[in-house]
């Protein structure tokens, strides 16, 4: 019988397709990686993989072998997760995600009520990487998370906070850094800085305007950014824009001298949101949104508070 060790090392290198991007991603080295391998064909009595000159590739057994594997995986990743959410719901927890700028940032006078009027609810932060594979995924090891423009999907609810334009992000020195404001138009063809290959494309395209050009951005530099810090670099190298939501944009840009923001007059608008997986069922999650319903629907923070 494999262990889940091995079979997470054998659906690692199947998914990547070489042994040394394989190790990298599991943090071990190469021939480590490669006797786990070989110890799990032996267990089994088949051929996983084959090797070859470019990396490795799945023999017949093996393709039958993976899907199998990757759902055993599945089940006993969800069952953790179940478990780590029902202990936050049982003390009184929530772990709230969020990318780049954190709650307090993004969505301060919510994230100070929800401190004011829950203070036995303890509340802990994940900074996610930007979304891979389906939403759901993305969201699994938080109770809730505050993103822009989610890409809609069965599993998950998503709870509108604000809607705001976006602006497009340039080094100092880019030839569009003098212009006071851009119209879509004039940046569909521009050259976009690129994003990790597993992320979920509708998301990646967001960034590049792809909802407005109706296909992939045609130019786009050979960076996989997997969070906003990787972004910026690329941005701030001169060599390509992105787009980005206005306030957001105005907080991650304090303090850094050679990007700035320039107003993209007539894109669609970028919208702050809670989101949660839909079988995520801490009552803090609830508690959060009807909290931000009620600040919505003209209760102030002041009078929120008052209610205290």
């Amino acid at each position: 019988m494999p262990s889940l060790r091995q079979l997470r090392y054998f659906v690692t290198v199947a998914e990547e397709g070489q042994m040394s991007r394989a190790a990298g991603k599991l943090h071990l080295a190469q021939p480590a990686l490669s006797r786990a391998i070989a110890q799990l064909e032996l267990r089994l009595g088949i051929q996983l993989l084959e090797r070859h000159a470019r990396g490795v590739a799945l023999t017949a057994a093996g393709e039958a072998f993976l899907p199998k594997s990757q759902l055993v995986l599945a089940a006993v990743d969800d069952a953790n997760r179940t478990a780590r959410a029902l202990a936050r719901t049982a003390r009184s927890a929530i772990e709230w995600g969020f990318i780049g700028s954190p709650p307090m940032v993004d969505a301060p006078e919510l994230f100070a009520a929800f401190v004011a009027t829950h203070p036995d609810v303890k509340v802990s932060f994940r900074e996610l990487t930007f979304p891979c594979g389906s939403p759901s995924s993305w969201l699994a090891e938080v109770d809730v998370a505050l993103c822009y423009s989610p890409t809609p999907h069965p599993h998950i609810c998503i709870h509108e906070l604000r809607s705001e334009p976006r602006v497009v992000l340039v080094a100092t020195g880019h030839p569009l850094a003098g212009r006071e404001e851009l119209t879509v138009a004039e940046v569909l063809d521009e050259t976009f800085c690129g994003t990790s290959r597993s992320l979920e494309p509708i998301r990646a395209g967001f960034w590049r305007l792809d909802d407005h050009r109706g296909a992939p951005a045609p130019h786009v530099t050979d960076d996989e950014a997997t969070n906003p810090h990787e972004v910026l670099a690329c941005i701030a190298s001169g060599h390509a824009i992105i787009t980005a939501p206005a306030s957001n944009a105005a907080n991650v840009l304090k303090g850094l001298t050679d990007v700035i923001a320039v107003p993209l007059r007539d894109a669609k608008p970028a919208r702050l949101t809670l989101t949660w997986r839909k079988d995520n069922h801490n009552p803090n999650v609830v508690k959060l949104t009807r909290l931000a319903g009620s600040l919505q629907n003209g209760r102030n923070y002041a009078n929120v508070l008052s209610s205290v």
